[in-house]
């Protein structure tokens, strides 16, 4: 047996699928996605396979999900056999703007007409859990979500820091500055084969500070989210590392291909390919093959799980991001293909002022969003994953309980919600409680830091034990002292 060949490291029949997905033509993704990537290695001038590629040279590890095997299907297969580890993520849904807590899920039914709004709630699955009327899927589907009612230090700053850090703006930070959270995992956890831990769909926005992912802080660029989308489809994407290998322009494909072709050569003249390890291995053929492309790749997919989570709208609104529900489902295939925390930015909600769109736009924004996010959660359960990929959705704020003289509701940094699903937790729940108007939690107040201390707990990580030093030398935990999951999820 070739130990270099990784096809043939690969024992029957996953090997016989390996095969059979191993002669599909290149694919090209540039026109479905704005920062796609088209990997292939040189043509080889010896014996070569299908189209001209040799074996090395075309592997689409990425493209096994096409033959219904994907990477994470198959590092599962590997830990199983107990040379592997089970792959936990997160997904981060931001919705830039401040949703409303008092017309999503803590309806005020009994207030007066000034704070309760023009929704009613409905009943769910849950007996005692209501959420708005625009919700009719997730109704169905509260024993698979938790909702936090209570989340109680927003920082009030119009844009998606804190639900990148955990921090808020003004609070002191090392020299380099707080990382975002991916990047901590990408640091204490590493990369799988092929794709870097800490993956953005955040779409740069007119408020520049709705369309930021955030940076590596402290902990440096190479841990810094991968953005794989651009307002421009004809920019390039951000400077990156990926697998020790910097990559300053991933879309300027002659360069990648070089580079990769420089790295693949010299490990093959120096002997070095024998000893490599089957993940390194695998690694190198990934990157030069797409498994990166495959995973945001939809006509991957059946294309009645597509369908499920509604119709993209590419148009931005305003400073907000455009409406590619779709990319929910880009995410899920992006934690299968091994990335541990995809971040994404979804549409606009802030209304108020002089447009006095609170109510008209969440007529048209909620049931998109009740598709969506019901499809994501119904896909994570039917391909297995529920305990091992986290989501939350959540704002920069709520809005106020009293109506303006707009029939909408202004920023409102003293309630806020949080919503949970998937990760192993105990969901069905709701945690906390607003006053009898909403204007603050009345019970259970819960902070930022603790939704990303229970998301940490859910990746695996040892919250008392995982540090990060600065430049200085000094450790830094990844969250507050004090701070703990949340019990009412994690026990």
């Amino acid at each position: 047996m070739d130990r270099a060949d990784p096809i043939m490291s690969v024992k029957r029949p996953w090997r016989d699928a390996l095969v059979s997905i191993y002669c599909q033509r290149p694919y090209s993704l540039f026109e479905y996605f704005p920062t796609m990537l088209e990997l292939f290695g040189k043509r080889d001038r010896r014996p070569t396979h299908c189209d001209g590629y040799s074996r090395r040279n075309f592997l689409k590890v990425g493209g096994m999900a096409a033959g219904g095997l994907s990477l994470g299907q198959l590092l599962g297969m590997e830990a199983r056999a107990g040379t592997g580890s089970s792959h936990k993520a997160v997904i981060n849904i931001y919705l830039p703007g401040g949703p409303s807590h008092l017309d999503f899920f803590d309806l005020k039914p009994d207030a007066p007409t000034e704070i309760r709004g023009e929704f009613r709630p409905i009943s769910t699955n849950v007996p005692g859990i209501q959420i708005c009327e625009l919700f009719p899927r997730l109704a169905k589907m509260a024993d698979k979500f938790a909702i936090i009612r209570s989340l109680a230090d927003s920082d009030g700053a119009h844009d998606c820091y804190q639900c990148m850090t955990g921090h808020k703006r003004r609070d002191v930070a090392p020299a380099g500055g707080w990382p975002a959270w991916g990047s901590w995992v990408s640091e204490v956890q590493g990369s799988k084969p092929g794709i870097p831990a800490n993956v953005s769909l955040m779409y740069p926005t007119g408020n520049r500070t709705w369309g930021e992912a955030g940076n590596g802080g402290f902990i440096g660029n190479s841990h810094a989210p991968m953005g794989l989308v651009d307002k421009d489809p004809n920019a390039r994407a951000k400077s990156m590392t990926l697998q020790g290998m910097s990559l300053d322009r991933i879309m300027d494909r002659e360069a990648l291909r070089s580079s990769i072709d420089k790295i693949k050569s010299e490990i093959d003249t120096t002997g070095q390919m024998e000893g490599l390890d089957t993940y390194n291995q695998q690694a190198l053929e990934i990157l030069a093959d797409g498994n990166l492309a495959a995973a945001l790749d939809l006509s991957k997919e059946h294309p009645k799980v597509v369908e499920r989570y509604g119709i993209n709208n590419p148009q931005y609104q305003r400073d907000g991001a455009p409406k590619m529900i779709r990319n929910f489902l880009v995410a899920l295939r992006l934690v299968e293909a091994g990335a541990r925390v995809v971040s994404l930015n979804y549409s606009r909600w802030d209304w108020h002022g002089g447009d006095g769109l609170n109510f008209p736009r969440s007529r048209e924004e909620m049931p998109l969003l009740d598709q969506g996010l019901s499809a994501l959660i119904t896909d994570i359960h039917e391909r297995g994953l529920q305990d091992d990929v986290s989501i939350v959705m959540w704002g920069e704020f709520g809005r106020t309980p009293k109506i303006n003289k707009m029939n909408s509701r202004d920023h409102w940094p003293k309630a806020n919600f949080a919503f949970l699903a998937g990760g192993g937790m105990d969901l069905g729940q709701v945690i906390g409680a607003t006053d009898k108007h909403g204007n603050e939690p009345s019970e259970r107040p819960i902070k930022f830091q603790e939704v990303f201390a229970t998301l940490y707990h859910n990746l695996g990580i040892d919250l008392s034990s995982a540090t990060v030093e600065d430049a200085s030398g000094r450790p830094h935990f990844l969250v507050d002292p004090g701070i703990k999951p949340i019990r009412e999820l994690v026990g």
